[in-house]
């Protein structure tokens, strides 16, 4: 799962933070998205999570949303 790697990548270690993170790309993910979309969905998800977003339902809702520059 592109999740799991990316945090593992940002640092993110700790148990319970994988399984949050995991959950939220699980609600984010649409089907049929190419292995590129699910890798960008990944990191936006992670991206929220570091920016200090830790509630799930608000980094679900941020989540979808793309990232602004």
């Amino acid at each position: 799962m592109p999740i799991r790697r990316k945090a593992t990548e940002a640092g993110i270690l700790e148990p319970e933070e994988l399984a949050l993170l995991g959950r939220v790309f699980e609600q984010v993910t649409v089907n049929r998205q190419s292995p590129e979309a699910l890798n960008a969905l990944a990191s936006r998800v992670i991206a929220n999570y570091m920016a200090g977003v830790t509630d799930e339902a608000e980094l679900v809702l941020l989540s979808r949303q793309p990232l602004g520059r």
